[in-house]
């Protein structure tokens, strides 16, 4: 079997999303997002996971010149490489000797170091690299994100700036991102942040930046946030979580090694930066100090 078809059957998707009906591209946007499961699991617990119907993945199979579905999943079953299971450090077992909510904690430790790792290992120098000289070279950095995210994008303001001064978080005070975009210019970047379920007001800003010709940059779980834009480059991050809602620890990683990098890149003027701020904390009296006993 030829090594590259799965790649290749990835890269079409991500082209043909854009022009598949909805249930064509729920069903395409799950095998780009879980290849690994779309190659272990039968053709029902895939629809059951998607929510549409056998026909509808064997329809995506025809619609992508294979014959069947069957032989659209051969490259991604052949694609699973079996590792062998790492072994775990030995306080986690510990922790699920202590009852049920041992357990619960124990699960979740496991979970977090997996999504950091996962996460860390899926991010490629070159793109990595690209992104920061992106950042470095605008005029104007926009960054925004809404609810959960914004905690993520605060943080990467809050401290990226001192690295990167062109950066603005949006949106500011009561206005919408839209508003804040309103006057940027063809050059300008956006990052936006968003997971699952993506946020309307952060999806609208980025489909009104792309119409402005700005350049934009994802931080999210998937490639594909909507058919209606592509952003220039996208960092993926997983935010698989043993409990309701998703776990940001792998975002976070991501942002902080994003960060660094944009500390090394900015050189002299980024360490005088930093030195500047500290140093307007200190004789601010930021941080709290104990009072020393007469």
């Amino acid at each position: 079997m030829d090594p590259t078809l799965r790649n290749r059957t990835v890269a079409t998707l991500k082209n043909e999303i854009p022009n598949l009906p909805r249930g064509l591209r729920m069903a395409a946007k799950y095998v780009v997002d879980h290849p690994s499961d779309f190659g272990l699991d039968p053709i029902r617990e895939s629809a059951k996971k998607i929510g549409v119907s056998t026909y509808t993945l064997v329809r995506l199979a025809e619609r992508l010149g294979f014959d069947g579905y069957d032989e659209m999943r051969e490259p991604f079953r052949q694609a699973l490489v079996s590792a062998a299971a790492e072994e775990k450090p030995e306080w986690i077992d510990g922790l699920r000797e202590q009852g049920v909510l041992g357990i619960v904690q124990a699960e979740a430790s496991a979970n977090e170091m997996a999504i950091v790792r996962r996460t860390l290992e899926g991010q490629k120098a070159a793109q990595m690299q690209r992104i920061v000289a992106m950042l470095s070279e605008a005029s104007t950095v926009y960054l925004t994100a809404v609810r959960a995210s914004y905690a993520l994008a605060y943080y990467l303001h809050y401290v990226g700036r001192m690295a990167l001064p062109s950066l603005q978080l949006i949106p500011r005070h009561m206005n919408s991102a839209i508003d804040e975009l309103h006057s940027a210019q063809p050059g300008d970047v956006v990052i936006a942040i968003t997971f699952t379920p993506y946020s309307r007001e952060t999806i609208e800003a980025c489909g009104f930046a792309r119409r402005k010709g700005l350049k934009l940059i994802m931080i999210s779980d998937s490639e594909i946030v909507s058919p209606d834009f592509r952003a220039d480059e996208t960092l993926i991050a997983s935010v698989l979580s043993t409990y309701h809602f998703g776990c940001y620890a792998g975002a976070m990683a991501l942002i902080d090694t994003l960060i660094a990098m944009l500390v090394a890149r900015g050189g002299e003027a980024a360490q005088t930066r930093i030195t500047s701020y500290e140093d307007l904390r200190k004789h601010s009296q930021a941080y709290w100090t104990p009072q020393k006993k007469p």
